[in-house]
Parts: structure tokens; C-alpha cells; sequence
């Protein structure tokens, strides 16, 4: 499949807008409740496409539930008749073979050549698979990276999409940059190993495609992991991809951000499963 470079020219004065597929929760804060605002705030229009319905995130106890896998097409389908097209698309959770194959499907659909795509293989963290994700479905997964532009797996997904076996403990620089170039030999320009741990510090590990060494960028650990602050990462980058900001740059915005969202959370002593007071510091956000 022929790809463009999927990363916009800045100044460009037409308004962006993106593709962003994922499930949203009616309560604590992640994927596409806090992807809506963010990308917004960034000044790119934000097309949702959701994958399920949930009452709270499933940290919390007791969440319902609607699946939204047998009406996605249909859903996608309006969109094919009104010709449609996507300055970027972004993908997240993806919770069955079926859901990876009708976004493989969107993505084909509705790229242009200069449409960035990023996709973020959500599948497991600290060394384990969540419970959704089969063999097969990490499969399909590999498949689906080798549609994007960029690619943001943790250092779990990491080793999943090539085969290496996960350690705990600091990642070496060496490490990450042998799976990045793997993971950019699949496909992707570009390339983001996300949260990789480094003692008091969290990592994220820069990588362009054929480029001899990546860059390492890290940020003082503030408090302790919360739902959701993957998802405002990724709507970040894909927002900036699109408005033609460097990587590197993105990529510090975003996880400065993050620890700016992190930290009034302690202060505010929000529980971690209700996710980041992403909105007391958005107005600090810029394009």
C-alpha cells in the first residue's frame, strides 16, 4: 500500500481533522473522553469512532458494557457516502480479531497518500496480555502496524509485535533501539516505545526510520500510573503529526503534559481509577 509521509505541513490554513477509533466511558477519564478534548484543544477537528459503550472504565468494578463491533460498519458506512477523508487517523483498544479487521478496512477507505496514520497496539503492560488479547488477536494487531505512519507500543507490546522476550527493570538504550528499527521495518516511519522504565524516571523512546540511533526522552515519575494517560499521549501525537510538529518536540509536550495532569491529581487526591485532572491544566496546552 502506497503511504505519504502522513505528517502535515505547518501553517497549512485548512482546519484538520482526524479519524479517532476507540471506546469511550461515561465515567473516569480515557480513550476517546479524553481524546475528544485533547485533539480539540489542539485545533484539529476529532471524528469518533466507537468501538464500545461503557458506563465507568473497566478499572472500575461493575461497568456495563455495549459492544459496538456489529455496528461499526455500518456506522463507517455513512461516512464512505459522504466521501469522506482524513488528515489523520488514530486507533486504540481493540478488544477482538473482528474490531482489527474492520479498522484495517477504514484505514484503507479512507487514507490519502498524505494521511498520517498512527496506531497505538494496545495489548498488555508490565510483561502480561489483558484479557482480551489472544494469540490471534496479537496477530491481527501486526497486521494492522504495518498500516501506519507511527506506532506507539509500551515496551510490553513492544516485545509482543517482535517476538522478544519482556524483562523487568531499566530498558537499555541499545534494547530499544534494536526492537524500534524491527518495529519500523514493519511499516511505520516512525516510532514511539512508550513508558520505558528508568528508575525514577519514565522513558519515551524516539525512533525514525533509517536513522542510525534514537533518542531517548525522559520525565521524573510523578505519582503512580493512571488510567487514561495513554490515550491523551496518543492524541497528542496524532493531533501535532497532523499540524506538522516534529516528533521529538510532540513527544516532550505530550509527557510534560501528562505530568502536569498527574501531578494536581495527587493534589486533588483524585482516585487512580477516575483517571487525570486532564481539564484543570488543558488551558496550559498548545498547538
Amino acid at each position: 500500500m502506497e503511504q505519504g509521509n502522513g505528517f502535515g505541513a505547518p501553517g497549512s490554513s485548512k482546519q484538520k481533522k482526524v479519524a479517532v477509533i476507540n471506546d469511550i466511558a461515561g465515567f473516569g477519564r480515557c480513550a476517546l473522553s479524553v481524546a475528544l478534548p485533547v485533539i480539540s484543544r489542539l485545533k484539529v477537528q476529532c471524528c469518533p469512532v466507537p468501538t464500545a459503550v461503557l458506563s465507568s472504565n473497566a478499572a472500575i468494578p461493575g461497568f456495563y458494557m455495549d459492544d459496538y463491533t456489529d455496528r461499526m460498519e455500518n456506522y463507517i458506512s455513512q461516512w464512505r457516502e459522504l466521501g469522506l477523508t482524513f488528515d489523520g487517523i488514530g486507533t486504540g483498544f481493540l478488544g477482538s480479531e473482528r474490531q482489527i479487521e474492520i479498522v484495517g478496512e477504514l484505514i484503507k477507505n479512507f487514507r490519502r497518500e498524505d494521511t498520517m496514520v498512527l496506531v497505538d497496539p494496545i495489548m498488555g503492560d508490565n510483561g502480561k496480555l489483558y484479557g482480551a488479547c489472544t494469540e490471534k488477536v496479537c496477530g491481527k494487531m501486526k497486521k494492522l502496524v504495518t498500516y501506519g505512519n507511527l506506532v506507539t507500543p509500551n515496551v510490553t507490546e513492544g516485545c509482543i509485535l517482535t517476538g522478544r522476550a519482556y524483562h523487568e527493570g531499566n530498558w537499555k538504550e541499545e534494547e530499544l533501539f534494536s526492537m524500534a528499527r524491527e518495529l519500523s521495518a514493519m511499516g511505520p516511519e516512525k516510532v514511539v516505545i512508550t513508558g520505558v522504565p528508568q528508575g525514577t524516571y519514565i522513558g519515551n523512546y524516539c525512533y525514525e526510520k533509517g536513522e542510525d540511533k534514537g533518542v531517548l526522552r525522559r520525565v521524573k515519575r510523578v505519582g503512580e500510573t493512571r488510567c487514561g494517560t495513554g490515550d491523551i499521549f496518543s492524541a497528542v501525537l496524532l493531533a501535532d503529526g497532523v499540524n506538522g510538529v516534529p516528533l521529538e518536540k510532540s513527544v516532550k509536550k505530550a509527557a510534560d503534559f501528562i505530568k502536569d495532569c498527574i501531578r494536581v491529581s495527587v493534589k486533588m487526591e483524585v482516585p487512580l481509577t477516575d483517571g487525570v485532572c486532564f481539564e484543570e491544566v488543558l488551558g496550559e496546552l498548545r498547538p
